[in-house]
């Protein structure tokens, strides 16, 4: 197939809303792309491993918040819909999007092992006229050093019998004002009919589409969006203990510097980061940077610094206790929100997890309460979100992730004898009995 002919048809079946649009991965990025490539009146397929998702999909349930179980419902009842843990249906597809997990292993190292179990299950079924876009964030290289090869080796040449790019999923999840639709989409191909074809498919569903020159500058650009935030949150958490020690509340401070309308973005301190991209993305930039020999010192120190928040909650925690002569050993803390954002139910890095466990390693009996996670494990012990009936039994309470929906603030401060607050969720309240303790 000439290059020509391999993009002209691609087009062609765009415009005539004929292609088939593949999703590996049915998570928070992948089935809210896949239910937006359906909206627009393409044929989808949702390939996911784990079969309880598979069977949710097919009973019209949806597992993600911004996905409501009447769309769910809808899309599983159109005759183009297809929900399979098997990637053989993914021979009919035509465009193939990689939205798979990719975590850190525990020394720090990026751990791709989903990416390229997607590839191999491609590689099976590769043939001529197929798109395959990368989503899951990434190592620069990536695309042109891993999928590449394993694509090729197949006998079919890139650009000419099958295309090959990157685009990074910019996901919020909770997010109501930017969704799928109305994020700006990153496009990077290995070549440039490559580019042309996979920007060519984001425009039917959203609104921009930014065009690069390479794969390479696409997964650079995901990774420095989320580093320049992980690095701006570490300055950020600093000045918080800078201001503590003078006297001065940061949050104040913040209010103040933010009115500049210019030269100044308004960033929080907090607990610690957590979601799937600042506490990870920033490892896979210093990895592949040490590979060639370049010492990304500011960006390790930014993760050194968000990385010990829960250790500086956890400190504050005990002087708080102290000041009130009590010990940390044998208290009861209530930990109030263990979502990793406010209204959402995901839980992923989320920093109340090791400031969980880090109260456990001194002895403290640990509570939680989070309107939007009922229960959860956490090594072996089935947690459960606990009631304000008892708020009175609790030597301390503290504040990780500020819901502003179903927490009763003036609750806690009517309620609790001390409060560690590290979001400022409680600036409006009228401590009728609490003492709070500011991050």
């Amino acid at each position: 197939m000439s290059n020509t002919s391999l993009v002209s048809e691609f087009l062609q079946s765009l415009t005539e809303r004929s292609t088939r649009i593949g999703v590996i991965g049915l998570g928070y990025v992948g089935l809210p792309l896949l239910e937006a490539f359906s909206r627009e009146g393409f044929a989808v397929t949702g390939i996911d491993v784990d079969a309880r998702k598979i069977q949710a999909l097919q009973a019209g349930k949806s597992y993600i918040q911004d996905i409501p179980d009447d769309f769910v419902a809808r899309l599983n009842g159109l005759p183009g819909t297809v929900f399979s843990s098997d990637f053989a249906h993914l021979k009919d597809a035509d465009a193939l999007i990689i939205c798979v997990p990719t975590p850190l292993r525990k020394s720090k190292e990026p751990d791709i092992s989903y990416i390229l179990a997607a590839a191999e299950e491609i590689v099976k079924i590769l043939r001529p006229g197929h798109l395959v876009i990368l989503e899951s964030t990434t190592y620069p290289g990536t695309t042109d050093e891993i999928l590449l090869p394993m694509f090729e080796k197949t006998g079919h040449t890139v650009g000419q019998d099958f295309l090959l790019a990157f685009s990074p999923e910019r996901i919020d999840p909770g997010n109501k004002q930017f969704q799928v639709a109305k994020i700006p989409k990153v496009v990077g191909g290995v070549t440039p009919a490559c580019t042309e074809v996979a920007a060519a498919l984001y425009k039917q569903v959203m609104g921009q589409v930014h065009s690069v020159s390479s794969a390479r500058v696409a997964e650079a650009a995901k990774i420095l969006e989320n580093t320049f935030r992980s690095v701006n949150i570490a300055l950020v958490n600093e000045f918080a203990g800078i201001c503590r020690v003078l006297g001065v509340d940061v949050w104040e401070v913040i209010d103040a510097a933010a009115t500049k309308p210019f030269g100044f973005m308004k960033f929080l301190p907090g607990p610690g980061i957590g979601g799937h991209c600042i506490p990870l993305d920033p490892h896979y930039l210093i990895w592949k940077s040490r590979l060639h020999g370049y010492e990304p010192r500011f960006m390790a120190l930014a993760e050194q610094i968000n990385s010990a928040m829960p250790r500086e909650v956890l400190q504050l925690i005990m002087e708080a206790l102290n000041d009130h002569s009590l010990p940390l050993k044998g208290s009861k803390v209530l930990v109030i929100g263990v979502a990793y954002k406010s209204d959402v139910d995901d839980m992923r890095e989320s920093p109340a997890l090791e400031l969980i466990q880090l109260l456990w390693s001194k002895g403290a009996l640990v509570d939680y309460f989070d309107p939007y996670i009922p229960q959860f494990e956490l090594e072996g012990q089935t947690l459960r979100s606990v009631s304000f009936a008892s708020l009175g039994d609790y030597a301390c309470g503290v504040v990780i992730t500020h819901h502003r929906q179903g927490v009763d603030y003036q609750a806690l401060c009517n309620h609790l004898p001390l409060l560690v607050d590290t979001r400022n969720a409680l600036r409006d309240c009228q401590p009728a009995r609490a003492r709070i303790v500011w991050l």
